[in-house]
């Protein structure tokens, strides 16, 4: 989305998306694509000016950008990109293969039809975003998926942890890595895709194990990009410790 688009917006009291929003994708696209950097402050005036729009919806739009965890808010300093520590990404990796048991089983005994055909539409959905230009699009629309299996689970709490953890987790990095090895998409979009089903499938059968294990299996191919893309890597041993404490916990939960 261009400058000019978002100007165009602004004066458009019709449009029914909220400005911030619109600004929110824009900088998202930045982020992945590596054109910010982790670590790099998002200042509202520069970002206004370039944009050509007022200080109100950036500042909207920076507020999302941290709900997301794509960036962080630094007490009297502002916001910038959020930083890559890997002791964060570890935590982060291992607690949310936890959760995506735990939701996973959940999800598969209370899911409704409705629930169902909502998934069903987000994966419709992803397939027509498959471009470079459209992965804040498809990045968007995978968390929603998660999310609604989340919200399928109908357990509050469950639900907001796991918010707070998938903010954690640094998806978006990854996402970064399509644009410096843009040979990779195509197989990258289809196996995800196909993650995705296998998960649905499994709710669809009311399969909690299944449906655990393709979730598992799902975070672990991002756990296996942790290790190839993410500069400086996160050491596969450590890697390897939280997806062996989960298996454990199948293996618990199957006895």
């Amino acid at each position: 989305m261009s400058a000019n688009t978002i100007v165009n917006e602004e004066s458009d009291t019709s449009q029914k998306r909220p400005l911030k929003e619109d600004i929110t994708d824009v900088l998202h696209d930045k982020i992945i694509s590596g054109k910010y950097k982790p670590g790099e402050w998002l200042r509202q005036e520069e970002i206004a000016s370039l944009l050509g729009v007022s200080m109100t919806p950036v500042r909207e739009a920076l507020d999302l950008l941290v709900t997301t965890g794509l960036a962080e808010r630094v007490p009297y300093r502002g916001v910038r990109v959020r930083e890559i520590v890997t002791k964060d990404v570890v935590e982060a990796y291992g607690l949310r293969l936890y959760l995506e048991v735990i939701i996973a089983q959940e999800a598969a005994g209370h899911i409704t039809q409705e629930q169902i055909q909502g998934l069903e539409r987000t994966l419709d959905e992803m397939k027509k975003h498959d471009s470079l230009k459209e992965m804040s699009i498809s990045r968007r629309l995978s968390r929603e998926f998660h999310s609604a299996i989340a919200n399928a689970t109908g357990n509050d709490l469950l639900i907001k942890l796991y918010s707070v953890v998938a903010n954690a987790f640094p998806d978006w990095i990854l996402y970064e890595a399509l644009f410096r090895k843009p040979e990779i998409l195509a197989e990258s979009m289809t196996g995800m895709h196909k993650e995705h089903i296998d998960i649905l499938n499994a709710l669809k059968k009311s399969d909690g194990m299944k449906a655990a294990l393709s979730s598992v299996e799902h975070v672990m191919e991002s756990g296996k990009w942790l290790e190839k893309y993410l500069d400086p890597p996160v050491p596969a041993e450590l890697l390897r410790e939280k997806e062996e404490q989960v298996f454990l916990l199948l293996q618990t939960t199957t006895n």
